[in-house]
């Protein structure tokens, strides 16, 4: 049988980049304007909300079961090209208008699938960099180009043809998805490794520095959840265009791609638990200003610039520290909890209490109060942070 080649090879590297940037660039369309194709269908606000937080429900329970089966298999590869499968094919129940329960179950199947292809290829990419933040950042920032430009021609493209084009952009990026797992080596850990006993989780979970990150990382997400699922939305209701909304959500991704390019050199003036609270304060500042500053260009131009620190950097900080904390065997499930925590629970509260916000007393409300929930998450990273400064017998 010949020898693979070895992990972290040239190959490898380009294999996952092009899988980060598929699977992103599927992203970058479906949830920017996902909200407003359900608006085109005749939805009202709090329907649209439920549907949209239908990915963050799966990310409750998906990531953690595909992250318990992948540390037990070893087999992340495999699994990931059974999710996109998968995926593809429930992504034909868009094509037809079966009303919002149609719609619910449609979006279940494919976000069960999809939401668990993060985790596992974060676990994968995280074994395959061995802690070099800066290597990780060159195959992250594939996914942030394939995001921007999807972001970019779907927003043209939905301006010019209006929204009825939207379940074949759903089909066409999971075929690409799919054909990029398709190229992935077929790597798998060694059998003697797994030949160990499961190691448990629960001594890890009651680290108190490790609780206050995971509550951090709630807070963070939960308040980001009122740009993924309304900052569209909001943009409409302003009289923006879609052409103009997919530029606004273009800029955040250059900002990210920026991040990721220069992040081998950036995180070494801080500590990662550092990071964490200079991510949530950026994340205070970015939506203060959209929510009192919609109405001007320059101010969201601004506030869309801080995604550079809000989410890419809090992003590969997250990995970074969870990557610190679970290790081996852990390293899957470590993964699939910070998917879980943050984008499941997170996720959940974070579309259905904005989008009850926003019925009821708008755009601005909502933004204001995802601000305050923002704050919390900075107190709870200021709390990590100092534990993790503290010598190990006061953690």
């Amino acid at each position: 049988m010949s020898t693979p080649p070895a992990a972290g090879g040239r190959s490898h590297l380009l294999a996952f980049s092009a899988l980060s940037a598929s699977y992103f660039a599927h992203i970058g369309f479906f949830n920017p304007y996902l909200p407003l194709w359900l608006k085109d269908l005749g939805l009202p606000i709090f329907v649209i909300s439920l549907l949209t937080s239908v990915q963050s429900v799966t990310r409750v329970f998906a990531p953690y079961a595909w992250g318990a089966l992948s540390d037990h298999t070893g087999e992340r590869v495999k699994l990931l090209r059974f999710s996109a499968a998968v995926a593809l094919v429930s992504s034909l129940g868009l094509w037809w208008n079966g009303g919002p329960w149609w719609l619910m179950l449609v979006l279940l199947v494919m976000f069960t699938h999809t939401s668990s292809m993060m985790s596992l290829t974060e676990a994968a990419m995280a074994h395959l960099v061995a802690g070099d933040w800066g290597r990780y950042g060159r195959i992250r920032l594939w996914g942030s180009a394939g995001f921007l430009v999807t972001v970019l021609f779907a927003g043209e493209w939905f301006e010019r043809f209006g929204m009825r084009h939207f379940p074949a952009w759903a089909g066409g990026t999971l075929a690409i998805v799919l054909i990029a797992t398709l190229r992935l080596p077929d790597v798998r850990e060694p059998v003697t490794h797994h030949a160990q006993a499961r190691e448990p989780i629960g001594p890890v979970l009651r680290l108190p520095a490790v609780r206050w990150f995971f509550a951090s990382l709630f807070f963070h997400v939960m308040a980001h959840f009122s740009v993924y699922g309304f900052l569209s939305l909001y943009l409409d209701s302003l009289g923006y265009g879609k052409g103009t909304i997919g530029l606004l959500w273009a800029l955040s991704v250059v900002a990210e791609i920026v991040w990721f390019f220069l992040q081998g050199r950036l995180l070494e003036f801080l500590t990662m638990p550092r990071w964490l609270l200079a991510c949530g304060l950026a994340a205070v500042l970015r939506l203060g200003i959209t929510a009192s500053c919609g109405q001007w260009v320059w101010a969201l131009v601004l506030a869309q610039a801080l995604h550079a620190l809000s989410f890419a950097a809090h992003h590969t900080t997250c990995i970074a520290m969870v990557s610190r904390h679970f290790t081996g065997r852990l390293r899957g499930r470590g993964q699939a909890l910070f998917t879980v925590i943050g984008y499941g629970f997170g996720g959940v509260l974070g579309v259905l209490a904005g989008g009850a916000i926003a019925q009821r007393y708008g755009f601005v409300a909502m933004f204001g109060v995802a601000t305050v929930v923002a704050m919390i998450a900075s107190g709870c990273a200021w709390q990590a942070q100092r534990l993790e400064a503290a010598p190990t017998s006061a953690r």
